[in-house]
């Protein structure tokens, strides 16, 4: 029998099984533009902490994150039967004409970033050294209004040969530009410096070229620290539960007093506190987890939480933190 008859029968005697395992891998596997947020887990970033010749918690400090699934079929008929699985528009959590890698890559920049500010942070409420010996001023995002070649992941080196070092000096060259001025931009990506271009626009009451930037710094810190964090891990939302953590590494006081802390909230230099989003997954999962307190921001996201608590009756002491201080000084006197 030739080839093709015995291909032929084996189709014809086979072919239900095919379409089978075809409508299943369309079921199964197809993504939806859709997002599923569910309740998370937690992270126990004391153990992420890597401080030489540091103190270790009796307890831990989590982060609490939100889980995100692919929308395929499954799912989004399970988020359909349960009440804490959402379904969210990928357009709902990305900026206007920005790429779902955009927005990815954005959320890598902004942990290291927290992690960064969280250092900053911990080291100076000690005493510690911890110097910024370099910033690099990355683009995470382009509006559409602006008039310029500048893409994400672009790094600012220079405008019209004035050295850019950190936002103030940004600010300073930006000031003695007018609107419609065009202006020349070095910039390095992946390790290739470019020439373009930005004509200045007036927005936000002030002269902008329409991006958005992060600062990636590189720190020197004594004694030295390492914070280890998953390729898969991004966000700026566990900014103050790392300072926390790396607080109680550099000092004797164990603030943890053996219980499990779980908490939320992105971090600046300053010590401030902000809001994040996803209170309520983060909070359900701090509840499967049976964790003792959950930090978080104060305001809206603290309203959602006790909330949520008392709707449920979920048995967990929720504190409002407005600031790292605050957060500290809690967690000391408690």
């Amino acid at each position: 029998m030739k080839l093709y008859d015995k291909i032929k029968k084996y189709i014809k005697e086979y072919y239900k099984s095919f379409l089978i395992i075809a409508i299943s891998f369309i079921v199964f596997t197809i993504p939806f533009p859709y997002f599923i947020n569910t309740p998370g887990g937690l992270i126990n970033v004391s153990e992420r902490v890597k401080i030489e010749n540091g103190y270790e918690p009796t307890g831990t400090f989590n982060l609490a994150y939100v889980s995100e699934l692919k929308a395929t079929i499954p799912t989004l008929l399970v988020a359909l039967l349960k009440d804490t699985w959402d379904v969210v528009k990928i357009s709902d959590v990305t900026y206007d004409n920005q790429t779902l890698w955009e927005m990815q890559y954005r959320d890598t920049l902004l942990l290291k970033e927290a992690n960064n500010n969280a250092i900053i942070v911990a080291y100076n409420e000690v005493g510690k050294k911890v110097d910024i010996i370099n910033q690099d001023l990355i683009v995470s995002y382009v509006d559409t209004k602006a008039k310029t070649d500048l893409v994400v992941g672009d790094v600012l080196l220079d405008i019209e040969g004035e050295k850019i070092d950190d936002f103030d000096s940004l600010t300073d060259i930006l000031s003695g530009y007018e609107e419609n001025d065009t202006i020349n931009i070095k910039v390095e990506n992946k390790g290739v410096i470019s020439d373009k271009t930005a004509t200045l626009y007036y927005d936000y009451d002030r002269i902008i070229i329409g991006i958005v930037l992060i600062a990636d710094l590189k720190l020197d810190t004594e004694p030295q620290v390492e914070l280890k964090f998953k390729k898969s891990e991004s966000g700026p939302s566990g900014g103050l539960m790392t300072s926390i953590a790396i607080y109680d590494h550099l000092t004797k006081e164990d603030l943890t007093h053996g219980k499990t802390i779980v908490g939320t909230g992105t971090i600046d230099r300053e010590g401030n506190v902000g809001l994040i989003g996803g209170v309520e997954y983060k909070l359900r999962g701090a509840i499967k987890e049976k964790a003792d307190i959950f930090l978080v921001p104060s305001g809206s996201n603290y309203e959602e939480a006790m909330e949520l608590k008392k709707d449920n009756n979920f048995d967990i002491e929720i504190v409002s933190i407005a600031t790292f201080d605050e957060a500290i000084n809690y967690l000391r006197n408690r």
